[in-house]
């Protein structure tokens, strides 16, 4: 029995992927082991989304390569992202990669680690993307929650992303299968379920000629312990009514909103292939707080898209502040090799994209601070995530809060918690992220 250990890098649909060959593995006899000194076999998980993503991979790999100096019958295998496109790179450029394989082939991993040969290429890149239903997964993450991913690909094809050439064209898993996955997480513990896709909109179209996620989240809601459903990755062309409506009349659905809206002017908006507008992302905006007052929207930004003028940073900036998203992430762009974007006329210098994304940051942090003040003196359930025992509080996340993302919410408490529990907790100070208070008794 080989023990393998295994490290994943990137989102959490990258995760999803780890989970899965780690259920395969455990399936066919391996075993699996946290400390990579105590491996036989070391798997990097890779991501290749930006240059951040890309260079944080290669210096994971490098520092598994350590322990092969000291135990040279150690196999070190490179998955993921990375994988699937820089397969040939991969090989050459880092030698100390014993097998790399794709985003298409991680099904087979048992089957390839099984029948291992030194003196092979060892590469395992295949372009025939498929779904693989019904796969075995080990969750990694809090006993208490998980991500259920919905579909793989994309079809939106922004100038500036790389994943529809690495992971393929949008493919939605079943209704069916989701359940029976949703479930099986359910009764292993998880009271969150967040859903997952690079596109959740999206979902059902290209199985069934419709969309979809309306009735999956109805039917998800239907598990009768599971407490929260939260909702990643809704792309605002496609939020419709429906679906604001289901979401509002469903108490597991989280109003939780992770909306990428990427710019606010028109013409940076047009660049990067998006198929929204300024006037509707507003309009979208608008509409979710009247059906919803208490929705928390997450968003994310590009600054330093090729072309953007400082009049259009400046509309950004102004649009952070009025828009008072509750959540938000700004990306410095990154120009990659294959996409349309990185052949367009004025790409900006580093120096000043990252001077954009610290400014946008410094001022969401106004909006979040303000944001948070008047959450003081209101009471909110929050899901226990475990205690701190330097500053002797509980900490947790409201259904505003997604795992890792976002912030957390401190709190004393009279009694004993176990991580998993839902409390109510009134709070008493903030800052410009996290929230402080202390729960309420019965």
């Amino acid at each position: 029995m080989k023990k393998v250990s295994v490290v994943s890098l990137g989102c959490s649909k990258n995760l999803v992927d780890a989970e899965q060959m780690l259920g395969i593995l455990e399936d066919n006899g391996f075993s699996i082991v946290a400390d990579e000194e105590e491996a036989d076999i070391m798997i990097v998980n890779t991501c290749a989304f930006i240059d951040s993503a890309k260079q944080e991979s290669i210096d994971c790999i490098l520092e598994h390569a350590q322990y092969k100096e000291k135990d040279k019958n150690k196999i070190l295998v490179v998955t993921g992202c990375m994988s699937q496109r820089y397969k040939e790179e991969l090989k050459a450029e880092l030698p100390e990669a014993d097998i790399v394989i794709g985003t298409n082939d991680y099904p087979r991993i048992a089957e390839i680690l099984k029948s291992y040969d030194a003196e092979k290429a060892n590469i395992y890149c295949s372009d025939a993307y498929a779904n693989e239903d019904g796969l075995p997964r080990t969750t990694t993450t809090p006993s208490y929650m998980a991500y259920l991913k919905i579909a793989e690909g994309c079809d939106n094809h922004c100038t500036y992303c790389v994943i529809p050439s690495i992971r393929g064209k949008y493919r939605s898993r079943s209704i069916e299968d989701i359940l029976v996955e949703a479930k099986s997480l359910v009764e292993e513990g998880a009271k969150e379920l967040v859903v997952i896709a690079q596109d959740t909109t999206r979902y059902g179209i290209d199985l069934y000629g419709e969309y979809k996620l309306g009735e999956l989240l109805e039917r998800l809601a239907e598990i009768e312990s599971l407490r929260w459903i939260r909702l990643h990755y809704l792309y605002p062309e496609l939020l419709t009514d429906e679906l604001i409506e289901t979401i509002a009349k469903n108490d597991k659905i989280c109003n939780y909103f992770d909306i990428p809206i990427q710019h606010c002017n028109n013409d940076v908006l047009k660049r990067m292939g998006r198929r929204t507008n300024k006037k509707q992302i507003i309009s979208l905006i608008e509409k979710i707080r009247t059906n919803i007052p208490n929705a928390v929207i997450r968003t994310t930004l590009i600054v330093g898209f090729p072309g953007e003028t400082d009049e259009q940073f400046e509309e950004l900036r102004e649009f952070v502040t009025t828009a008072e998203f509750d959540r938000l992430g700004a990306f410095a762009y990154s120009q990659e090799e294959g996409t349309p974007a990185a052949k367009l006329d004025g790409q900006i210098d580093e120096e000043t994209k990252l001077v954009r994304q610290e400014t946008i940051m410094v001022d969401q942090a106004a909006v979040s601070e303000e944001l948070n003040m008047r959450r003081k003196g209101k009471a909110f359930e929050v899901l226990v995530e475990g205690y701190d025992a330097i500053i002797k509080q509980y900490y947790g996340r409201t259904y505003g809060d997604s795992e890792e993302i976002d912030g957390k919410v401190f709190f004393t408490a009279s009694k004993k918690l176990s991580s998993g529990e839902f409390v109510l907790v009134k709070i008493e100070d903030y800052t410009e992220f996290d929230l402080y208070g202390k729960m309420e008794e019965d």
